[in-house]
């Protein structure tokens, strides 16, 4: 018998991820993020940037945005300022010196905060520079980068895999 979400012997928890979204404004991304960051415990999502919630995000989010613990602020940079006293800050995205996701060992006596990046530029310069790591996800394409959210997804696995 297929399962669902009434009958699964799934355990509520949560961990202490917060994701932060450097200007992530594509509505049906931001949606996503919700219902990842339901699937997968995330203590708080930030949302950075010029983002307003809207029918848009809510029809896709499947009304985790009323359960998911959410703010908006404008500035990551600032975000990531308060965060860092009490975070490990983690950014994904793939630079000369990221390190594969597959090999990383999270520190997980620390909370950790997860930056996600624009979907087209990525995660800020000043962000990577204050970073305690860069992580990417490796990839054998052609392609370069891929959709946010799925790349969320991949890291939000890895991470809460190792709370385990």
């Amino acid at each position: 018998m297929q399962l669902n979400h009434y009958n699964t012997n799934f355990k509520k928890r949560i961990f202490p991820i917060t994701l932060v979204c450097d200007n992530v404004t594509n509505a049906p991304n931001i949606g996503s993020l919700f219902r990842i960051c339901d699937a997968f415990g995330v203590e708080e999502l930030i949302l950075c940037g010029d983002v307003s919630l809207g029918r848009r995000i809510t029809k896709t989010s499947r009304s985790t945005e009323k359960t998911v613990t959410y703010k908006l602020a404008k500035d990551a940079s600032e975000v990531i300022n308060v965060l860092k006293k009490t975070h490990q800050i983690i950014s994904l995205e793939i630079t000369d010196n990221s390190i594969p996701i597959h090999s990383f060992q999270f520190q997980i006596e620390k909370p950790i905060a997860l930056v996600i990046g624009d979907e087209n530029f990525g995660v800020s310069e000043s962000i990577l520079n204050v970073s305690s790591s860069i992580i990417h996800i490796n990839m054998f394409g052609q392609n370069s980068s891929m959709n946010v959210v799925q790349a969320t997804n991949i890291a939000l696995y890895e991470i809460t895999k190792q709370f385990l």
